[in-house]
């Protein structure tokens, strides 16, 4: 039994340690996660305010154009009524110049009065009045058009002075928000990129910890299998029946099938398979060209569409890749967390193999490229390769 404890101790102090040691890079990856997240729901926000802005910068444009045809319209008005008002002016002059010249003023008055001809006079005086009081009046109407005129041209301007105002504060805007955004995007970069250390940290790790599972497994079975033999040859003649029950336990444990030496070897070579799991799997030129021409059916055909997967209409970057390795008869998980994890990462990537960074797939073509449903208004499309792990089936 005392092997038995040992290697029971054994096995639990490792995975015990081992325990500690994957999750804090994934807490890692989620803080950073949520920091992008947070980041982008900054950058987000500012792209709606400055959608907004553009529209506003837009209406004002449309504004500024009309208020400007109107100014130009009202100078051409004002020409207009300056230009009558002169020329009702100058026919007043002359009108009164030729009442002078030809009588009707004071000397027609003068010669009605000698002659004693009163009629005449008074006719003569009524004209003369009625000719004034029209231009007068006249003059004044003209007067007070230009007047109108030239208070409308200069509301105009005033209004054509505040719209421009306007429009140097928007413009002033939208450079400061450009720049923010360009910053915030920046950082949501920059932290992609900390996800993406932090990710490969955490695949590192936990690759060590199945390592040192495995290496502490095989080092606890050999120390068993030694104790259980050594315990075996010090035994008396009824040690036979305790040998027995020993490998009994043995088998519930490890779940070894003989109650020999032979068992331990099988043990062993469960081990063995378990390792060789980790290895690239075989690769299918066939299967590859299978999955590579279903993407490059969809590139130009399909939209970005978050959640989708309707061939030749709409894909999400999992949702493409899940559709293409159907259609060479594979299936694999809808989401890119479980693509990584139920497949196997390998370090020669072939064209079909999966391109995969934290929250995107892709489609790997060879030559350094993908094909990828990559983001809202792009259409599916054959990219340079951004890649933490390249992933096969």
């Amino acid at each position: 039994m005392k092997w038995k404890k040992a290697c029971s101790m054994l096995l639990a102090t490792t995975l015990a340690c081992s325990l500690f040691v994957t999750p804090v890079f994934a807490d890692e990856v989620s803080d950073l996660k949520e920091q992008k997240q947070e980041v982008q729901n900054q950058v987000n926000s500012l792209q709606s305010q400055l959608n907004t802005l553009m529209s506003k910068i837009s209406e004002l444009e449309d504004e500024l154009i009309t208020t400007g045809e109107e100014i130009a319209q009202t100078e051409e008005d004002l020409k207009e009524a300056e230009a009558e008002e002169e020329a009702q002016y100058e026919a007043m002059k002359l009108r009164i110049k030729y009442m002078y010249e030809e009588g009707s003023g004071t000397a027609t008055v003068e010669k009605v009065v000698t002659s004693g001809d009163i009629s005449s006079m008074l006719t003569q005086a009524e004209y003369s009045q009625q000719v004034h009081s029209y231009d007068r009046e006249k003059l004044e109407e003209y007067a007070a058009t230009v007047q109108k005129v030239e208070d409308l041209k200069t509301t105009l301007e005033t209004k054509m002075d505040d719209l421009q105002t306007t429009q140097t504060e928007y413009e002033a805007q939208q450079t400061e928000l450009n720049t923010t955004i360009t910053e915030k995007s920046a950082e949501v970069e920059n932290l992609d990129g900390q996800i993406k250390e932090a990710a490969k940290k955490a695949a590192e790790e936990a690759a060590k910890k199945k390592a040192a599972e495995e290496a502490a497994k095989k080092a606890a079975e050999e120390k068993a299998a030694a104790e259980a033999q050594s315990e075996s040859n010090g035994s008396s003649n009824n040690g036979g029946g305790g040998s027995t029950g020993t490998t009994t336990t043995v088998d519930e444990d490890y779940n070894e099938p003989s109650s020999n030496g032979g068992g331990g070897s099988t043990g062993g070579g469960g081990g063995s398979s378990s390792s060789g799991s980790q290895s690239s799997p075989s690769y299918s030129a066939s299967t590859g060209n299978a999955i590579v021409d279903a993407a490059y059916s969809q590139v130009g055909n399909a939209m970005y569409e978050w959640g989708a997967q309707r061939p030749y209409d709409a894909f999400d970057c999992s949702g493409l890749v899940q559709w293409c390795y159907a259609q060479a008869g594979i299936s694999i998980p809808r989401t890119s967390s479980s693509i990584l994890s139920s497949g196997t990462i390998v370090s020669d990537p072939q064209p079909g193999d999966i391109c995969w960074t934290p929250g995107h797939v892709a489609i790997y073509i060879g030559g350094g490229q993908m094909i990828e449903a990559q983001q809202d208004g792009v259409p599916i499309c054959i990219s340079s390769v951004r890649v933490t792990y390249y992933v096969r089936y």
